[in-house]
This record gives structure tokens, C-alpha cells and sequence, in this order.
């Protein structure tokens, strides 16, 4: 079995993949979202931290925003369905193809 030994920053995968970093937080709060051990949350002695992707994690998580934009409503009913606020929903959909 390989070894990962490259993550991704959620801000790096945001920008290498050309999605809204806010898109990707949302998707990241639900770790079912993404391939168990493909995103890893970093202590980096921020309260937050950091979440990071692998190689797979990104692929994972490109293969579930295809999949959640095929979905009735697609990613504005994602975003309500998670809760998101208003605000929130208006700038990931305004930076919506």
C-alpha cells in the first residue's frame, strides 16, 4: 500500500482546481464528502488549523461537486441543504459558471 506524501492547502486546491475556496469549505465540513483519509484536517497551532487534500482527496472531491451540480437545484440546494447562510450562498453562486 502507498504512502501519501503530499497535501494540498484547501487554498491551493481552490486554486488549482478553479473553485470557490468557500464552495470547498462547505463541501470539507462534511468529511463523508470526500474519500475517507483523502482530507486531513492540520493542527497548526491556529484554532482552526488547516484542512488538506491528498492526490485522491482532490479527485474525490472534483468527482462530488460534478456530481452534486447534476443534482435537482445543484449547487444552490446543496448550500441550502447545508445550512449555509444567505450571504454565503449569493457569493459561491455568483461565482457559478
Amino acid at each position: 500500500m502507498s504512502r501519501v506524501t503530499h497535501l494540498y492547502s484547501i487554498g491551493q486546491v481552490a486554486r488549482r482546481i478553479g473553485e470557490s475556496l468557500e464552495l470547498i469549505e462547505v463541501v470539507s465540513w462534511n468529511s463523508d464528502n470526500i474519500d475517507y483519509g483523502e482530507m486531513i484536517h492540520v493542527h497548526d497551532g491556529t484554532e482552526e488549523g488547516i484542512t488538506t487534500f491528498t492526490d485522491r482527496g482532490i479527485e474525490s472531491l472534483q468527482e462530488f461537486l460534478a456530481d452534486i451540480r447534476t443534482w435537482n437545484g445543484g449547487i444552490r440546494q446543496f448550500l441550502i441543504d447545508q445550512q449555509c447562510e444567505p450571504g454565503a450562498i449569493e457569493r459561491i453562486m455568483a461565482a457559478e459558471p
